[in-house]
């Protein structure tokens, strides 16, 4: 079947924005005098939503729900005044974005990013006609790995699943993009590797943007 709609993930497939989120992480912690981490070890506690993210950086016995919202606000605040200093799209990818939007395809972002931040950052980096839906984590929208926003993406896109390609770097992206019935590409310049994305059953695993475009030429 045709592929006429493509949704991406943000944080590590459009964007890589690790050091930002390591620096406001970090730096969270250390307003509450918590150690700080790695800046590598932030690609494996990002991309599951910011309250999973808190919950796998502070110390074990700073977990209760009040300390994990009180760190979530002050990383809010910090993000909020550093998020794009160091964050880039990856090299391609604009380029990428732009063949496809030619070809005529529609085009989604879905993160576990906070909503507004997502929109934040796609409206910083890219042209303001690139994506026809972009939607990062909200209220009463199940986060991914659920597939509930990837559907309401391809039901605005008036696709069905099978015509859209969902391209992401993790474990979460790929059970998103196979659990709505989408053909899954893991891309391998982000956060994690080969191993993870084959583990969870990646349709194909690439190492440039441009091969999104081969691959939606070829199936159309």
């Amino acid at each position: 079947m045709d592929i006429r709609g493509v949704i991406f993930d943000l944080d590590g497939t459009l964007v890589d924005t690790l050091e930002d989120l390591a620096d406001a992480a970090n730096a969270t912690l250390a307003h509450f005098g918590f150690p700080g981490h790695s800046s590598d070890a932030y690609r494996y506690f990002v991309g599951d939503g910011l309250m999973t993210l808190i919950e796998r950086i502070v110390p074990d016995k700073n977990r209760s729900r009040q300390e994990v919202a009180a760190c979530m606000d002050i990383f809010l605040q910090l993000y909020g005044q550093s998020w794009d200093l160091q964050s880039r799209p990856y090299a391609g990818v604009v380029e990428m974005l732009q063949h496809l939007r030619q070809a005529g395809l529609k085009l989604g972002v879905l993160s576990n990013k906070p909503h507004a931040f997502t929109q934040l950052c796609v409206d910083r980096f890219f042209a303001a006609d690139t994506f026809n839906f972009v939607y990062g984590q909200r209220e009463g929208v199940a986060k991914k790995p659920d597939p509930a926003g990837a559907l309401e993406i391809a039901t605005l896109m008036q696709l069905m699943p099978q015509q859209i390609l969902y391209v992401g770097d993790t474990a979460t992206d790929m059970q998103t993009g196979n659990r709505a019935g989408m053909f899954t590409m893991g891309v391998l310049w982000g956060f994690r590797e080969r191993q993870e994305l084959e583990k969870n059953k990646a349709g194909n695993i690439i190492s440039h943007p441009s091969e999104i475009v081969n691959y939606v030429n070829n199936k159309r």
